[in-house]
């Protein structure tokens, strides 16, 4: 959605009713969101302290009808070259610097091309391989100094309600900590937490001594007031092996799998939470990246391998 009057905010809804600033089924458009289910979206354009008056409303009902388990929107990595390209650009932007991310992290993000020091164009931290292998990198070009990527599709592609699911191979060496999540498109407005944020998927270290030695991997959600989190550690996991690791969003609801959407091993709703549900309001948009030390995996150690690598084959949305 558009507006031609620079400045403009467009505030819509998704169930047939009047856009407004103080109703809470009303949200700010920031990004494109995918539409797989049957819904009206309404839309109207405002220029606050302007003195003009509000667009006329813009009503358009979407009716596709599609049946529950489509695949409606993926990332396979398909490299058609014969070198190691560059993500998908219409789908992928990146996080960069080395602020810490609220988290004391220590790598430096580097986007695909970045010759910003100690980023090295070169060799990207993140990279399609020729056989449709997404790879994000995490090296230590110097001691002591940490380069990684975080790649989002902020801005460019996001969705509310669905599965989504994405075939990783996870690294594992002390303070290294792969992510698959996502935060609502309103992070712009609202910020952290109150944006929401669901993490499909994080590890950190390989096995956890705190854990009894086991390999494990996390599902949590995070808004105002609400934190939660369960490990999914069977018998004979290893997150360095390929698996599944998905989400089953729907109204008032999340669930964590992995490999199979009948595994699921977490289920989180607005009973079960203390603190503000967030996750029924906007879209939000995927983040897949690596992070180097922080509060949670502490530091790299003289054990810590680099590059350490996620290896991504897809991320695929489904319907409920």
């Amino acid at each position: 959605m558009s507006s031609a009057t620079v400045g403009a905010t467009i505030l819509y809804t998704l169930d047939g009713s009047t856009p407004s600033a103080s109703s809470a089924s009303t949200f700010t458009y920031v990004a494109p969101f995918l539409v797989d289910s049957n819904l009206t979206v309404t839309a109207q354009a405002t220029l606050a302290n302007s003195g003009y008056a509000a667009s006329p409303i813009v009503t358009v009902p979407f009716t596709p009808n599609i049946t529950s388990g489509t695949l409606v929107w993926s990332d396979e990595f398909t490299n058609s070259t014969n070198a190691n390209a560059q993500p998908n650009p219409h789908i992928w932007t990146y996080d960069t610097g080395n602020g810490g991310f609220g988290n004391r992290e220590l790598e430096n993000y580097c986007a695909w091309g970045s010759t910003a020091s100690p980023c090295d164009a070169t060799n990207p931290n993140a990279y399609e391989d020729t056989g449709g292998i997404l790879h994000v990198v995490a090296r230590s070009p110097s001691a002591g100094v940490y380069t990684s990527a975080r790649m989002k599709t902020q801005g460019l592609f996001s969705f509310k309600y669905g599965r989504i699911e994405a075939r990783m191979k996870l690294p594992e060496s002390q303070g290294i900590w792969p992510a698959f999540w996502l935060l609502g498109n309103n992070i712009t407005a609202v910020n952290w937490p109150a944006c929401g944020e669901l993490d499909v998927m994080e590890h950190i270290n390989g096995s956890d001594p705190q854990n009894e030695g086991f390999d494990w991997v996390q599902g949590s959600v995070h808004g105002t007031g609400l934190n939660g989190g369960i490990q999914y550690h069977p018998a004979g996991f290893s997150a360095a092996a390929w698996h599944i690791y998905g989400m089953i969003w729907t109204k008032g609801k999340i669930q964590y799998y992995v490999d199979d959407p009948t595994n699921i091993y977490a289920t989180f709703t607005p009973a079960t939470q203390a603190g503000t549900w967030p996750f029924d309001s906007g879209p939000e948009f995927v983040i897949l990246n690596l992070a180097v030390g922080g509060n949670w995996p502490g530091s790299p150690d003289t054990t810590t391998v680099f590059p350490s690598e996620i290896q991504v084959d897809y991320v695929k949305v489904y319907t409920n």
